[in-house]
């Protein structure tokens, strides 16, 4: 059987990304790692996003996160 291939989810801007992890401390569902050392974000499970928009609107940089919402949320 073949895997369909996730589409959508939450898109980080490392140009803009500070790495302060606020986006860490607001997602319901923990998608986000952020790595100690260098603090770069990555979106670890991008299945389990609930396309809240949390990370989104509490970011302190405009433009760091977007969304692209799935076909099946339009």
């Amino acid at each position: 059987m073949e895997q369909t291939k996730y589409r959508g989810g939450i898109i980080i801007d490392y140009t803009r990304c500070n790495g302060c992890g606020k986006c860490c401390e607001v997602c319901p569902t923990d998608i986000f790692n952020i790595n100690s050392e260098s603090y770069q974000l990555t979106v670890a499970y991008p299945e389990e996003c609930w396309y809240c928009g949390a990370c989104i609107y509490d970011c302190p940089i405009d433009g760091a996160i977007r969304m692209e919402l799935p076909l099946a949320c339009l």
